[in-house]
């Protein structure tokens, strides 16, 4: 570690830096707030749409290669495994651990920011390489941790138990830990013993987002809507857990025509039964239910027919209400994201939003796990009265620039630094 300078070699560890998923946008701004202090960030990765010149892509440290999926899928659902999958587990993690020698090496790194990739085992042999090194070289290291395995159901029953004990994650003097939600935080400290630091995540609160973009003028005709519709927008992925069945009910109780949901997402890799599942029950209530994925995307562009791709920031700035009726968060990044677009909002109270949001006095519409006529009332209410929903989006667009702006990471970031360092670096 030099002590001669302000500025650090950071690199950043995880299984997939690429596109719009929330570790990828976490991480960015992490890296942002530290080079607006001086400090260089490295990216290591199996998937990157980061500078080449900074980045060392490996291949085997992605999730979805096909030698880690064939590990998953000999170890999920099962509670013992093959020697031939123990084998492959140690050798993947060897040749993985060779390489983090190579970055840290090539890049002259002095902290390692571990993103996600010591605490969700959707990587083995990543995060026993990542363990090893650490273990060895006693490297600084912050492991921030995004979703830990005991709180997915498919990882539940497992034949990696030792592995898990070791590595998901690991506890060492080195190793600082950081966790987004307060839960997480206990779980952390009741099942290994650690501490750790909570970060939520964060948007640019000290930065409105640019209202006199001409970009986003044709967004609501190149999806079909008339220029009088209400666009409701559900900004999350087809999947179960986010409840668009919710959303789909609390439109067809609107009763009124004009209202459309738009859903900005794919269905991910669970499937697409859920999506058509979600398209009947549009269609038995009589609800006009648009999936946009095809036009909005991680950046702005063009269709192989020259038509516009539009981000998620241009279909917020376009929308008159933001449904998130999700099941589990581990935090909630579309709730802060209509917060900062000064949006309102339908909630249902999942555990994250009741134990670290709610308490700071957002003003929201929630519900319980089902629609009521009072939840319906409100929402009616936010679409007729502007005053009301003025006052609203205005007072959470002051509560997230208190609780969820860059200047809550940018101390957090501090005392992370501080630590290993023993100088401000922020």
């Amino acid at each position: 570690m030099k002590d001669n300078q302000i500025g650090r070699n950071i690199g950043f560890v995880g299984t997939r830096f690429a596109g719009t998923d929330g570790v990828s946008l976490e991480a960015s701004k992490w890296a942002q707030i530290l080079w607006d202090h001086r400090h260089v960030s490295y990216w290591y990765g199996g998937k990157l749409d980061t500078n080449p010149d900074i980045s060392m892509l490996v291949p085997h440290a992605y999730f979805g290669d096909a030698d880690i999926q064939w590990i998953n899928d000999r170890v999920f659902g099962k509670t013992t495994r093959d020697p031939e999958v123990t084998r492959r587990i140690h050798a993947l993690a060897d040749h993985l651990k060779r390489t983090l020698y190579d970055f840290t090496r090539r890049f002259d790194i002095e902290i390692l920011i571990v993103q996600n990739a010591l605490c969700i085992p959707m990587n083995i042999p990543l995060g026993v390489a990542i363990t090893s090194f650490i273990a060895e070289t006693g490297f600084p290291t912050i492991a921030h941790h995004h979703d830990f395995y005991w709180e997915r159901d498919r990882f539940s029953v497992n034949a990696i138990g030792d592995l898990l004990q070791m590595s998901f994650p690991p506890c060492m003097p080195s190793v600082q830990h950081v966790t987004i939600n307060s839960e997480a935080q206990r779980a952390l400290s009741h099942r290994r013993g650690a501490s750790s630091i909570l970060v939520p995540n964060v948007l640019d609160f000290e930065n409105p987002p640019n209202d006199s973009d001409d970009y986003t003028t044709n967004f609501r005709e190149d999806i079909g809507l008339e220029p009088d519709d209400i666009m409701f927008l559900q900004p999350t992925r087809v999947v179960p857990r986010k409840g668009i069945e919710h959303s789909i009910a609390l439109i067809s109780a609107l009763r009124n025509p004009k209202v459309k949901l738009i859903v900005t997402h794919q269905s991910g890799d669970e499937g697409d039964d859920y999506l058509h599942a979600l398209t009947e029950m549009a269609e038995n209530n009589n609800v006009d239910l648009r999936f946009v994925s095809e036009r909005v995307g991680d950046i702005r562009g063009t269709t192989p027919d020259g038509e516009k791709i539009y981000d998620l920031a241009d279909a917020y700035a376009q929308a008159d209400f933001i449904t998130y009726p999700s099941l589990y968060e581990g935090f909630g990044n579309a709730l802060i994201e209509a917060f900062y677009f000064r949006k309102p909002v339908l909630v249902n109270r999942y555990s994250i939003f009741v134990t670290d949001i709610e308490p700071m006095g957002f003003r929201v519409t929630t519900m319980n796990g089902y629609l009521t006529r009072d939840v319906v009332s409100d929402v009616a209410r936010v679409l007729e009265d502007p005053v009301y929903r003025e006052d609203m989006v205005n007072h959470n667009y002051d509560l997230g620039k208190r609780f969820f702006s860059y200047s809550v990471l940018r101390r957090k970031l501090r005392a992370l630094i501080t630590n290993f360092t023993g100088m401000d670096d922020l």
